[in-house]
């Protein structure tokens, strides 16, 4: 899911503009606004961040969340440069959606970055609950994700996600080499989860020089008005098999 840009900086500029419809006096409100989010995770590279040819941000670190930015639907292009990096990322974006381009290392050492985007699950939620997304965007191979002690999401590759509703509170998670229950590529970390939130976590960086760390930024969901949340989705990775919960369904963040 690529998404590009048509860059608009005031949403309520454009959500005042009416455009008139056909003959006959029918006005239409314009679409709505997509809002994308660029994610900085390469360590120690600082670039600069331009869609559809236009300079939104210069000297971004690793670590730097930046926008929302809101665009107008459609096909647009996302670009970075600098300290070597030269990157450029079709988008497709959609009225009323919100998306994360991340730039980041792929799994192989040395390799160039390269550049995924995730779509925020912004659907209403039900109480108690929050809602997670962890991105596989480090260098290292396909990894599971253990949460509270248990495995929950097995063998997700360098620019995959999962995603869950789970109950909010305080929450240990760890990023583990598929198939090992011990010594962990990153954590365990304490991650509290507000209810009702989206919280959209990236891991990045590299064990072996310290770099592995992660990225993240949380937004307010609305109320789904049910009692008990009864479904799972799983991004693109795959979901334990212990883990009790139907039914679930997969999907990749990328597009492919």
């Amino acid at each position: 899911m690529r998404r590009a840009l048509s860059f608009v900086l005031a949403a309520s500029s454009a959500a005042l503009v009416l455009s008139l419809g056909p003959p006959g006096g029918a006005v239409t409100a314009p679409a709505a606004p997509a809002q994308v989010m660029v994610i900085q995770a390469v360590p120690g590279a600082t670039v600069d961040v331009a869609v559809d040819g236009r300079s939104v941000a210069t000297g971004a670190a690793v670590g730097d969340v930046l926008g929302p930015f809101d665009l107008a639907p459609g096909s647009h292009e996302v670009t970075f440069s600098g300290d070597g990096t030269d990157v450029a990322s079709t988008l497709e974006v959609e009225s009323g959606t919100s998306t994360d381009v991340v730039l980041h290392l792929p799994a192989a050492v040395g390799g160039d970055p390269v550049v995924h985007s995730y779509d925020a699950p912004t659907e209403p939620i039900g109480p108690g609950k929050a809602r997670v997304v962890l991105a596989h965007t480090a260098t290292v191979a396909p990894a599971d994700v253990r949460v509270d002690g248990q495995t929950v999401f097995t063998n997700i590759a360098n620019g995959e996600f999962a995603e869950a509703d789970v109950p909010a509170g305080t929450h240990r998670v760890a990023l583990l080499p598929t198939g090992r229950t011990s010594d962990p590529i990153l954590g365990p970390l304490d991650v509290p989860l507000e209810a009702r939130t989206l919280s959209m976590i990236y891991a990045y960086g590299n064990p072996r020089d310290g770099s592995m760390n992660v990225i993240a930024h949380t937004a307010p969901l609305a109320a789904d008005g049910s009692v008990q949340p009864t479904t799972i989705r799983t991004g693109s990775a795959g979901l334990a098999g212990a883990l009790p919960v139907t039914p679930f369904l997969l999907h990749d963040p990328t597009g492919r």
